[in-house]
């Protein structure tokens, strides 16, 4: 199985980029964040076209995730369910082939260290810290991808000392994702790559891709059975070129086939 994350910052804008990323790649699972689009105008047809089915959860000119994927999407959630009032589209889960569990986040930005919305996003990461452990099979094959919003490291970051206490890089943002991870997953790309920066976000000012200023924001998180599967994991920078991109990069993780019962 080959999964990729990616945050296409409107697939509007993008669609043409990632129809094409996707014709190129073949992914067997692609999950994308900031949609910026109503489930209705999702262009789900011509990913279907590619032999694609979706499981959307889109907002108007914000937020937005999905899951695309080979063959049926299963059993599909969006939001949390947890019975707390929220407008913003920002996770979906669908069980995909193999019954790999799948789920495609959007963290929030944060906006500024101390404000509401950073006081919003370390909520949201509470609330599904809460729903990976109730819902959530961390023994069997889970992966939950997206934009986190956070670079958990300093190897996460082209100027460590620049970005500390800043958001997307505060010691309380560390945290949620260390908790996020802590409920049994495994940071495969960290794994796979344990000396590399494997930047996947850029500003679009200060010239900063082709400086390559940028953060380890975009993650895939699997469970340790997946964790034993995968193979390989890389952020394909050339995706970030080119003209109208989005600030963000695809994250692809390549799993090996799991051995046939009792061998």
């Amino acid at each position: 199985m080959k999964l990729a994350t990616w945050n296409v910052n409107s697939i509007r804008a993008r669609r043409d980029r990632v129809l094409e990323w996707m014709a190129a790649n073949q992914p067997d699972v692609l999950c994308l964040q900031e949609l910026k689009t109503e489930d209705a105008d999702f262009p789900a047809e011509d990913f279907r076209g590619l032999g694609y089915e979706a499981a959307v959860f889109g907002q108007r000119t914000y937020n937005g995730v999905a899951i695309l994927a080979r063959g049926p999407l299963g059993d599909v959630e969006r939001g949390f369910g947890d019975g707390i009032a929220d407008q913003q589209a920002r996770f979906v889960a669908a069980t995909v082939a193999d019954g790999v569990r799948v789920m495609s986040a959007y963290v929030p930005n944060g906006e500024a260290v101390g404000s509401e919305k950073f006081a919003y996003k370390l909520a949201w990461c509470e609330r599904l810290v809460a729903f990976l452990r109730a819902r959530v099979d961390t023994g069997g094959l889970a992966v939950l991808a997206g934009d986190f919003n956070v670079a958990p490291a300093p190897i996460d970051v082209h100027d460590p000392a620049l970005w500390e206490g800043h958001v997307l890089f505060s010691a309380p943002e560390r945290e949620a994702f260390a908790q996020i991870v802590g409920v049994g997953l495994v940071d495969i790309v960290r794994r796979l790559n344990p000396t590399s920066p494997m930047y996947s976000w850029w500003d679009y000012r200060q010239l900063a891709f082709p400086k390559n200023h940028g953060l380890r924001i975009d993650h895939v998180l699997v469970t340790p059975a997946l964790a034993a599967l995968a193979a390989a994991a890389h952020v394909d920078r050339a995706a970030r070129q080119g003209k109208l991109p989005s600030d963000h990069a695809p994250v692809v993780v390549e799993f090996a086939e799991r051995p046939a019962a009792g061998c």
